[in-house]
């Protein structure tokens, strides 16, 4: 797989020509069952073949249970300078009911450590779980800010089809999750974010000044990004791209100088709808000169019709040139910029 991974790096790197290297993340799967002389022959190889900024991100993610004292103590030692730890809770039926391998003492261990050795952490919490009440999701987030982490990522959680969840809900072994319950917990982590100096950058990150992840806001602001390994998606700003998902076919394949990928080539409707999702899921908004700009005046025109009853509702408003969510409005961010999008 190493092999693999470095013959795709040296492949492909004619796409990422005249883009310079901002962030690395090693992310998806688990990272961390790479040693750090794997990483640093990894990290050399993007250093030869790439333009590295001079202080790149490095991110690597995580479980508590794949972080052992002794591998954080050895990550500290390497390139890594960010950590992305997968606590999700503090709760062990919270834990049991998500199926993660690790439990509270692990987790809260892990924590203890890393903040020995790494001054950018960021944790992830899921709020909205079934039978977990208000006070212990208030519980949760101050155990986190207790760890004094400089940014966080939360999410609701949701229940894909085919999973054990989805089925055991079907069977009515477990409620189902309750829309208006995550809501209030995701108005009460604004709250409690807030009280703590961090700044809601985007709809699912929180983080202190000088600590937003670089890797999420190239995401959300449409910059070019470049996946290596199974199922790494890939994009430039008018196309995608993903690798084969199985690990066999991907190496089989790389090792034998071959892409192994698909390919959607975005229509000026999707980059439209794209710029509309994305922005508005930050604190830098949709910024109107830009949509002129790249979709002229009936773009531009289309967006102010479509988003004038949210203006209304106190869901949008326009500031500086920019479309944005109110308060109110975040929670429901998603289907409100779907309802933005143009259909062709």
């Amino acid at each position: 797989m190493l092999h693999a991974l470095l013959n795709e790096l040296q492949i492909r790197k004619e796409e990422f020509q005249g883009q310079i290297v901002e962030t690395i993340y090693f992310g998806g799967g688990t990272p961390s069952l790479l040693s750090t002389d794997e990483i640093k022959k990894l990290l050399d190889a993007i250093s030869k073949e790439y333009k590295v900024s001079n202080d790149p991100e490095i991110t690597l993610e995580a479980n508590p249970d794949d972080l052992s004292s002794k591998q954080i103590k050895a990550l500290a030692n390497s390139p890594v300078n960010r950590l992305s730890i997968g606590v999700q809770s503090f709760f062990e039926e919270d834990l049991l009911f998500m199926n993660r391998a690790h439990n509270v003492k692990e987790a809260k261990a892990c924590l203890e450590e890393a903040t020995q050795y790494f001054n950018n952490i960021s944790i992830d919490l899921i709020y909205g779980i079934p039978n977990a009440t208000n006070e212990q999701w208030l519980e949760n987030i101050r155990i986190a800010l207790s760890y004094d982490i400089p940014h966080i990522s939360s999410y609701a959680l949701t229940v894909e089809p085919k999973t054990a969840l989805a089925a055991f809900i079907k069977k009515g072994l477990v409620d189902d999750v309750d829309d208006q319950k995550a809501e209030a917990q995701f108005h009460l982590l604004i709250s409690e974010m807030h009280k703590a100096n961090f700044t809601h950058y985007e709809l699912s990150n929180f983080g202190k000044e000088g600590f937003f992840s670089l890797n999420n806001t190239a995401y959300w602001q449409g910059k070019p990004y470049l996946g290596i390994g199974p199922s790494a998606h890939s994009f430039d700003g008018k196309k995608r791209s993903w690798n084969v998902r199985n690990n066999s076919k991907y190496i089989k394949a790389i090792l034998s100088d071959e892409l192994p990928s698909e390919i959607e080539l975005l229509s000026k409707t999707d980059r439209y709808n794209e710029c509309v999702m994305t922005g508005l899921r930050t604190i830098w908004g949709v910024s109107l000169p830009k949509v002129e700009k790249e979709f002229g005046n009936d773009g531009m025109k289309f967006l102010l019709e479509q988003s004038d009853k949210y203006i209304k509702e106190h869901l949008l408003y326009i500031e500086d040139d920019k479309l944005l969510v109110t308060e109110k409005g975040k929670f429901l961010i998603d289907g409100i910029a779907s309802n933005l999008f143009k259909l062709n």
